[in-house]
């Protein structure tokens, strides 16, 4: 398609042609588990007064949210699973998941009473 018929939909200052990729400028790899921010609390509504330790905010990719799932319900001895951004361990275990993701570098900190 010639560039004179060409249709501009959005402008980001610069032309891009539609065959041309753009570069990649803002992606980024996540930050290291000590820059980290991770938000412990413990839930106990619409799930019938079982409590479970919820964990939001490691950003981290798919397959390493599953291998630090697996280190944490090892070394609890308890289930638990991924629920989108957030990771669910079966029980009221936050004192012990804080003293552990302390240990791997994370700063977590505790959320609610």
């Amino acid at each position: 398609m010639p560039e004179e018929k060409a249709r501009l939909v959005y402008s980001t200052g610069r032309v891009i042609s539609r065959k041309e990729k753009p570069a990649a400028d803002g992606v980024k790899p996540p930050p290291g588990p000590s820059v980290q921010r991770v938000i412990v609390r413990l839930d106990r509504k619409r799930r019938g007064g079982k409590s479970v330790t919820v964990m939001e905010g490691p950003a981290v990719p798919v397959k390493d949210r599953e291998a630090l799932l697996r280190r944490l319900k090892a070394g609890l001895g308890t289930g638990g699973t991924i629920k989108g951004s957030s990771i669910e361990i079966q029980g009221d275990h936050c004192d012990a998941l804080i003293a552990t993701l302390t240990e791997m570098g994370y700063k977590p900190k505790r959320s609610g009473g």
